[in-house]
């Protein structure tokens, strides 16, 4: 099952620092709970610090490196749910419309060149059948 939504990965991040929490009596590092919800570190530190902003979780620098904590937990039920497209999502859907639509806009007028082409040449071969047939 892969949750791609932000909703269901704070509910998972905030179960699995509980997680950790019970089992070691010590707050989890990053790196930990990354490794226990199957997340990469980058993607894992880009939702730790998107909960962070939203006061749902905290991120305390110590000496034995970054440790996690569950702020607030009720928070979550702020975020809406369901997997919403992002702006780089949206934007690339955009620029690929409008891609799609100059491409669009180059065949028709290739198409119309072509057939320009067509009756040009159409014409003239007109206009030499005459004169053969006037010689």
């Amino acid at each position: 099952m892969e949750n791609n939504d932000f909703y269901s990965n704070a509910y998972l991040i905030v179960s699995a620092i509980r997680i950790l929490e019970h089992q070691t009596s010590t707050s989890p590092s990053i790196e930990d709970v990354c490794r226990i919800l199957s997340f990469s570190l980058e993607h894992g530190h880009f939702l730790f610090k998107k909960l962070q902003g939203m006061d749902i979780i905290d991120i305390v620098e110590g000496a034995y490196g970054n440790r996690l904590f569950v702020k607030n937990h009720l928070k979550i039920e702020e975020i809406p749910r369901g997997t919403q497209e992002s702006k780089l999502e949206k934007e690339l859907k955009k620029f690929q419309d409008t891609k799609k639509d100059y491409s669009e806009k180059i065949e028709s007028i290739q198409a119309k060149q072509a057939e320009k082409k067509k009756s040009l040449f159409a014409e003239l071969e007109k206009k030499l059948k005459k004169n053969l047939d006037k010689k």
